[in-house]
């Protein structure tokens, strides 16, 4: 697959989506270091819908420890059930939060966060790691992010 996706830039988000989602299995599916495929996966998210912050948290031992992302600064470490990433960890659960400002314990790594989704990456049960995306605009997810970002990840899970 050639370094670069194709997309109709004045399409609707979900047309986007599902541009990407065939584009990205294809990118991924021949590379077999998990480090390329997320940053890979990363990139991709930020070019097509300019998020101001995209990546993933890894469960290691006893945290969830910052991989590839595009954006600000992160928090490089964040215990299960703190801030949306861990809570999401915890409960194997994508969570939505349309302001930030308003979900309790949210951890500020960007004063330019406003609205937030994590979808946790599960395979056998078990979740492997977080797929972060903060938007700079309120309510900047909804249910089309949420069910492409977790088709997303079950691709990224098969791959793991």
């Amino acid at each position: 697959m050639a370094e670069s996706i194709l997309i109709d830039r004045n399409a609707t988000k979900e047309a986007k989506y599902k541009q990407i989602l065939p584009q990205i299995s294809a990118l991924i599916e021949a590379e077999t270091d998990r480090t390329a495929n997320l940053a890979n996966v990363v990139a991709v998210l930020k070019e097509v819908f300019n998020f101001l912050w995209v990546g993933f948290y890894e469960w290691k031992t006893d945290e969830l420890v910052l991989g590839p992302f595009q954006g600000p600064i992160a928090c490089a470490r964040i215990k299960p059930g703190k801030g949306v990433c861990g809570k999401s960890f915890e409960i194997a659960k994508t969570i939505v939060v349309p302001d930030v400002d308003k979900f309790s314990g949210h951890i500020f790594c960007s004063n330019s966060s406003k609205s937030e989704i994590v979808v946790p990456i599960i395979k056998n049960g078990g979740v492997l790691a977080v797929l972060d995306v903060d938007s700079d605009q309120l309510n900047d997810f909804d249910n089309i992010d949420q069910e492409y970002l977790e088709q997303l990840v079950n691709l990224i899970a098969n791959k793991w």
